[in-house]
């Protein structure tokens, strides 16, 4: 048996400052509001837990979460639009979880757009519960949209 990693398993890796162009490129094709590039890097610069999902096809989603007095928050988690509904965003969701439990951390939280119901049903479908409303916290091409905040108690 090789001892070669099997090409179609994600791995997950740190985040480097030379993932930023292909993190933008990823950001760009999923969001109609990015993330800069000035807010990646600023990420990397506080230590937040910034992950690379890499498959074959090179770098496919990254997340990025704080943890701090307990609590977990999962500020990005992206797949590249030409990789979703494959799994990987379950993976990578999976992934942070379980560096949230490492950390000690008691409770997962996160903000999603209202319209984003591929994701809403990945964090309800991972045991994650609506705990309440942001009103117009996210942009949109015709003015503002809620976001719905999700928590996991890890506990």
């Amino acid at each position: 048996m090789s001892a070669a990693q099997d090409l179609n398993q994600p791995v997950f890796r740190p985040l480097r400052e030379a993932d930023i162009l292909a993190v933008l490129e990823i950001e760009h094709a999923a969001f109609t509001h990015p993330w800069t590039a000035g807010i990646f890097r600023d990420c990397l610069r506080m230590n937040y837990s910034c992950w690379a999902l890499v498959t074959d096809q090179g770098l496919g989603g990254y997340g990025i979460m704080s943890l701090a007095a307990g609590e977990c928050h999962i500020l990005n988690l992206c797949i590249s639009p030409k990789l979703q509904r494959q799994g990987l965003g379950r993976g990578l969701l999976e992934h942070l979880l379980g560096l949230a439990r490492e950390y000690g951390a008691n409770l997962v939280l996160l903000e999603v757009r209202a319209s984003n119901h591929g994701a809403i049903r990945l964090y309800e479908s991972s045991g994650f519960c609506e705990v309440g409303v942001r009103k117009n916290y996210y942009p949109t091409a015709q003015g503002r949209e809620d976001a719905l905040i999700f928590a996991l108690d890890l506990v």
